[in-house]
């Protein structure tokens, strides 16, 4: 031990006790995830939650988002208002709940039956989190106003003028000094979610207005009276379906956990992928749980029971797996419940036992009822999970082409892949390059101890328009699976992955675009772990090489390059565009785009399941209109187009 070890004592003086929301600035991670972009959007939803409390127990009718020039952001809405009385602590309810973690209403079952809020540190941690905060509450005919600074209140509560509204109006400024590491809010990833909102609470109207670009104010507003039904039409947007959605809905009590509402939607398309969504009190668990385990069960056996009580299967032996009649369906399920059990902070995976008993029982009753009313429908449904149970046979014996080599034998790989020599996963680099050309380049550009090179012959099959079985007959397609060493599927182990880096690697011209896109449907569709655990990376190759005298910069965009330009003067320059990554030496090519220590990878990131899916059935789907309306709707946003 050193002596300035020694001199550093630890006593009584060396326990500190945060107060009041101290911690909260002091550990924000634990109460927003992170200080990135994503714990900006995280404050949003902490106030657009408390709203949609009120729309849920009958109060709300409009919630209203705006993303300020300044930075900072409002949620406004016309609900009963935060209690403005006197608390029993000595201070007014508002402060209170204002500065204090788990205060709020939410803790009994008197001022909300349901509430996504369950903690009651939402409004409080944002308040913590902010720069200032300002509140102001139309509640009785006046209106009530109280500020703050980094959580402490600047002035006590104050009474204003007369309205005849009511509501609360909260706008912020996060802390971006002390706290944030961007100042960046994704409007389309607000957006969206306001969307999911509206979708899951039928009628309420949400509004988002952005007002950060003083010639360009964008505003969005979402009001779905078809609720989950709507739902599922916006999933299925891009899909030939089968049939109408079919609704299903419930409302009860429970034996232990009180009151349950079950809502869901259910739509057949002639698609292969399977996208339903599961909620409970507007929180998207993204990894389910028991409502959504009672919702598939149901499905299998009344499927099931209703193809084998009218003889649609050969033998009395066949039946259908739960994949078979998934397979082509979008649906989505929402439960509202008084007291959720979920698994873990983060909220993702509801733990009710009964629920999944209730949920089963009242879908399956749904479901047998819609079938007995729509014989002719229910003849397309059991016809598409026929083909579905046949397909994923063939499917599993093509993926038995994927096992026969080890994916550490490169003979399984026809001499395509170039492998790197370290064995350790979190130091491995695959790179998966388009076409032979760049394949070279990188070959010999590269760091052969953790950059793996995988070069691509063409474009891979487009996996939104065909069954797994015909996507697994394809040779690229096999190849990544083998490289990659996590099998697919039922088979995927992501503790199997060879490489915690893989990098789809591109030209910087619209067929390298499309390669990128076809590569990342796959990825999301059939091996979603990947992004989710953020091991797929695109590489960002440089668009122009600009050269003046002996003086040489790499442009990365159009921006880039005129800015170097007029560095250079605007006169006498050289300027070489990049058509593909093969026009490259290769040492120019591991400067740019392969060193880590001076490329710019792009981390692909998975921050709204329902619209990553949406957005790829349109690009990728067999609809046209949606897919063309898209273009025309975006086509002023395009920044690299050849022509």
């Amino acid at each position: 031990m050193t002596e300035n070890n020694k001199s550093k004592s630890y006593d009584a003086n060396s326990i500190k006790v945060l107060k009041g929301l101290e911690h909260v600035r002091k550990r924000p991670s634990m109460y927003i995830g992170s200080t990135s972009q994503t714990g900006l959007h995280h404050l949003v939803w902490e106030v657009v939650d408390n709203s949609i409390d009120e729309a849920q127990s009958g109060f709300c009718t409009a919630i209203d988002v705006i993303l300020h020039d300044d930075g900072s952001i409002s949620v406004n809405d016309n609900g009963r208002g935060i209690p403005i009385e006197m608390h029993e602590s000595g201070k007014t309810a508002l402060e209170v709940v204002m500065t204090t973690l788990h205060a709020g209403g939410k803790f009994d079952n008197t001022a909300y039956k349901t509430s996504g809020g369950l903690h009651g540190v939402g409004v409080s941690v944002v308040n913590a989190l902010s720069l200032w905060l300002t509140v102001e509450v139309h509640k009785g005919e006046n209106i009530y106003r109280q500020s703050f600074r980094r959580g402490d209140p600047e002035g006590p509560q104050e009474k204003g003028g007369k309205t005849d509204l009511t509501g609360t109006r909260i706008r912020f400024m996060p802390d971006y000094e002390e706290i944030f590491e961007t100042s960046t809010i994704n409007f389309e990833t607000l957006s969206g979610r306001l969307r999911e909102l509206a979708y899951l609470n039928n009628g309420l109207m949400l509004n988002i207005t952005d007002k950060r670009q003083a010639d360009e104010e964008r505003q969005e507003e979402y009001c779905f009276e078809g609720g989950l039904s709507s739902f599922v039409s916006y999933i299925n947007e891009a899909h030939t379906t089968l049939h109408d959605p079919v609704r299903i809905s419930g409302e009860f009590e429970l034996d232990e956990d009180g009151h349950i509402i079950i809502d869901v939607a259910l739509q057949y398309n002639k698609a292969f992928q399977e996208d339903i969504f599961s909620f409970v009190n507007n929180i998207n668990t993204i990894d389910g749980g028991t409502h959504l385990s009672g919702m598939k069960s149901a499905l299998t056996r009344t499927l099931n029971e209703y193809a084998s009580s009218n003889n649609f299967f050969n033998s009395k032996d066949d039946s259908f797996s739960g994949s078979d009649v998934r397979e082509g369906l979008a649906a989505v399920i929402s439960v509202k419940i008084s007291d959720p059990q979920f698994e873990g902070q983060t909220k993702t995976r509801l733990g009710n036992r009964n629920v999944q008993g209730a949920v089963l029982s009242q879908v399956s009753r749904g479901i047998s009822t819609f079938l007995e009313e729509n014989p002719s429908i229910a003849r397309k449904i059991i016809q598409k999970c026929l083909l579905n149970h046949s397909s994923r046979q063939a499917a599993k014996k093509a993926r038995e082409l994927t096992r026969r080599k080890s994916a550490l034998e490169t003979a399984a790989l026809p001499g395509k892949l170039a492998d790197c020599s370290v064995n350790n996963p979190e130091e491995a680099e695959l790179f998966i390059v388009e076409g032979n050309s760049a394949g070279g380049s990188a070959k010999q550009g590269r760091n052969r101890h953790f950059q793996a090179i995988l070069p691509l012959r063409g474009k891979i099959i487009n996996v939104e328009k065909a069954h797994l079985a015909k996507v697994l007959k394809n040779n690229e397609i096999r190849t990544i699976i083998t490289a990659a060493g996590t099998g697919i599927e039922e088979d995927f182990d992501i503790n199997n992955l060879r490489y915690h880096k893989i990098i789809i690697m591109t030209d910087a011209d619209v067929d390298g675009s499309h390669i990128r896109t076809l590569l990342l449907t796959f990825f999301y569709r059939h091996m979603i772990e990947l992004i989710e655990n953020g091991y797929i990376y695109v590489a960002q190759p440089p668009l122009y090489l600009l050269k003046k005298g002996s003086a040489k910069k790499y442009a990365y965009n159009e921006a880039e390059r005129k800015n170097i330009a007029e560095e250079f003067g605007n006169t006498g320059i050289s300027i070489q565009r990049y058509k593909g990554l093969g026009e490259m030496n290769p040492d120019q090519l591991w400067a740019t785009t392969m060193d880590p220590e001076s490329r710019v990878l792009l981390k692909i990131r998975l921050e709204n399941v329902m619209e990553a899916s949406h957005i790829f059935s349109v690009l990728m789907g067999d609809d046209v209109e949606p897919r063309r309306e898209f273009i025309q709707q975006h086509a002023a946003s395009v920044m690299n187009l050849d022509v």
